[in-house]
């Protein structure tokens, strides 16, 4: 099973117990059904969203530094400038 098959396998499965649930086809107290029930997919999606910001901010606090393709990024930029100096462009 590829991993295409297996996300779309999981998204009906979690899709079809959510709408069993919401239809009332697996009976749940009525405080649940009418207030919880409704909301689970926007629930769902900001969790999911939080995650995902989570996973970025966590990403740039923990990026390592690489002093190597600093000093080659800074010596493309010179190369760069001096080209376009070359050129008659006033670049500062």
């Amino acid at each position: 099973m590829t991993r295409a098959q297996q996300t779309i396998s999981i998204g009906l499965l979690i899709s079809s117990l959510y709408l069993a649930c919401f239809l009332g086809l697996i009976p749940f107290p009525a405080k649940i059904q009418e207030e919880v029930i409704p909301v689970l997919p926007f629930w769902a999606l900001v969790s999911f969203g939080a995650y995902l910001l989570f996973k970025l901010g966590y990403g740039v606090f923990t990026f390592n530094d690489v002093p190597e393709a600093h000093k080659e990024l800074m010596a493309q930029i010179d190369q760069a400038r001096m080209e376009l100096k070359g050129m008659g462009v006033d670049v500062d």
